[in-house]
């Protein structure tokens, strides 16, 4: 069956079956884990086309050196007929050579599976809760949440393309402080839609215009009932209203990237369930949180009124913190970090695995949150493996100056005039080509600039060529015919086996939660592809349509075909529209 599997499982497959020969013959003891073994191309690509490190990895269990078990596994991997050479390496890796033969039928098989090429089993149909922007609903989306959404939505679809089940979720933190100031921003509103002075928005209210139309809607809908009420008379209800109003305009400025959450989870509704107390009993058995009184601020003399208050307090130096961190406040409310151990609780109570994009400014949190979902999953019997992705700011540029953001002041960039001004696609290719954990500047100019420097257009344009030579070919009466695949030469072949890379490249990707690599991928092929194509145009014979030629056109265009098909399967898992011109 190997002959029907992407060239990298199939060579894969035929080291294990030479691992299985040498296990039933002895040499190898039986069941030797075998986990992390990879066969994978070279550093160097004048070593071959493939390298394994089987005899490094297994020659301890085997009881023998890494070379003498190097030159038993050669001796069966020279038996697989599309193996040209292997060769030792160095202590004992072995370097493969691979027939041109299996790479023409790795064409056939991208042809065949077509957009489900890459496509993997490896998540086993384990599910994976990935949770991502999660912005206070105090105001419309801004750049400062679109590189987190973008990195969330796409290893969403890249850990469903490789097998796993995935929930996305957004948590909606509408229990704090920040939503009752929220709600008296909007009674501010509704009183002025009702007709009353405001004066200048007062300090510590949010001033954006944004919450004019809710405003208006309240006084319609309410009339003046509130307007001259007490606070408690109307907090509750608008404080309701402007969470509901807030997510609904969220959820709108997510759409306008493409993104869409399965689960919403309210942070009041968790409370209103009392999960923070039966997380906070579970800590108490195993002495995780203990009654103490918080230290004083370090590094600096404590404020006048500060005093010692006896708090609820993690024990989060057991695990790497410098201090231990409370659960709740003075006043008995939860602190934001209590109130989180019972919502990652609750999602690991649905998930085999949790994920959490999160801003840079949350490094502080990783370690402690991490230890209490660890302490609080063993509670129940289980692992729950927990990986946090923190993701650095973006700066935004435009004619070479930076652009300030402030939610409080109500000037900021909304996400929804960044797609606006230069597209969707442009927005989520752009925030996947650069590490998470790296800085970034996202310039106006430079983003929708038609140049190799611009990665989004230079992939796209990849994709756009390839159909430009489909139309044309077909206007000339002319179409891709895999009979000639056989024609194709070695610089053909070296498209080839950079575009065999993808099958791999989603696998790594998803086993490191690192989304971007498909994007450095889909760069290098573009790459490969306007290189090929470039020549072309010194050289009449190395154009995909060559005249006189029927043969080898028909095999380059069918070659063309599938390049584009992994771009389009590469673009998809990022969320962005493999364009057919430009």
């Amino acid at each position: 069956m190997s002959e029907h599997l992407p060239i990298h499982a199939a060579f894969a497959a035929h080291v294990n079956d030479a691992l299985d020969r040498l296990e039933a013959e002895g040499t190898l003891p039986a069941n030797a884990p075998r986990k992390n073994v990879t066969v994978e191309p070279p550093r160097d690509p004048s070593h071959g086309d493939l390298s394994t490190n089987a005899a490094m990895v297994l020659a301890k269990p085997a009881k023998t050196n890494p070379r003498a078990l190097a030159e038993a596994l050669v001796a069966e991997l020279e038996k697989v007929p599309t193996i040209e050479s292997a060769e030792i390496a160095g202590p004992g890796f072995i370097n493969l050579r691979i027939a041109e033969s299996a790479w023409r039928n790795e064409i056939r098989i991208i042809a065949a599976q077509g957009d489900d090429y890459g496509r993997s089993d490896m998540g086993s149909g384990q599910s994976v809760n990935v949770e991502y922007v999660s912005a206070n609903p105090t105001g419309p989306m801004h750049m400062g949440h679109c590189r987190g959404a973008v990195v969330g939505d796409a290893l969403a679809s890249l850990l469903e393309f490789a097998g796993h089940k995935v929930v996305r979720e957004y948590y909606v933190n509408d229990a704090g402080g920040q939503v009752d100031v929220l709600a008296r921003s909007v009674h501010l509103r509704y009183r002025e839609a009702l007709g009353h002075d405001i004066g200048a928005i007062p300090e510590g209210l949010y001033p954006g215009d944004y919450l004019v139309p809710i405003g208006k809607a309240l006084a319609s809908e309410l009339g003046d009932r509130f307007a001259d009420e007490p606070e408690e008379a109307w907090l509750a209800i608008f404080r309701a209203q402007a969470v509901e109003a807030m997510m609904a305009l969220i959820k709108a400025d997510l759409a306008l990237l493409g993104i869409h959450h399965d689960l919403f989870s309210s942070e009041a509704a968790l409370q209103a369930a009392r999960k923070p107390e039966a997380a906070e009993a579970w800590l108490r058995e195993q002495d995780l949180v203990y009654d103490g009184v918080l230290e004083a601020p370090k590094g600096k003399a404590p404020p006048e009124d500060w005093e010692p208050v006896e708090l609820p307090l993690f024990r989060s130096t057991k695990f790497g913190d410098d201090q231990d961190r409370p659960i709740k406040k003075s006043d008995g409310k939860w602190t934001y970090f209590g109130a989180d151990l019972a919502y990652h609780m609750q999602k690991a109570e649905g998930a085999d695995a949790l994920i959490n994009i999160w801003g840079a400014d949350h490094a502080g949190t990783v370690k402690r949150i991490k230890a209490a979902v660890a302490a609080l999953a063993e509670g129940e019997g289980k692992t729950i493996p927990f990986d946090v992705k923190l993701i650095q700011m973006v700066q935004l540029m435009r004619d070479g100056e930076p652009l300030k953001m402030s939610k409080r002041s109500g000037n900021f960039i909304t996400l929804a005039e960044m797609v606006d001004e230069v597209g969707k696609d442009v927005v989520r290719f752009t925030m996947l080509t650069r590490k998470p954990e790296a800085q970034m500047e996202f310039d106006f100019a430079k983003v929708v600039e038609a140049s190799k420097d611009n990665p989004v257009f230079y992939v796209q344009y990849a994709h756009a060529r390839v159909f430009s030579t489909l139309r044309k070919a077909a206007e000339e009466g002319l179409k891709p015919a895999e009979s000639g695949i056989d024609l194709l030469g070695s610089a053909e072949m070296a498209m080839v086996q950079q575009a065999a890379q993808f099958p791999r490249i989603v696998e790594a990707a998803a086993q490191a939660r690192e989304p971007h690599r498909i994007a450095f991928f889909l760069y290098e092929l573009a790459g490969a592809f306007h290189s090929y194509w470039n020549a072309g145009n010194d050289d009449p014979q190395k154009r995909f349509i060559v005249a006189q030629n029927d043969a080898l056109t028909g095999g380059r265009l069918f070659l063309a075909t599938q390049i584009g098909q992994v771009i389009r399967n590469g673009l998809a898992l990022l969320g962005v529209e493999a364009v057919e011109e430009l």
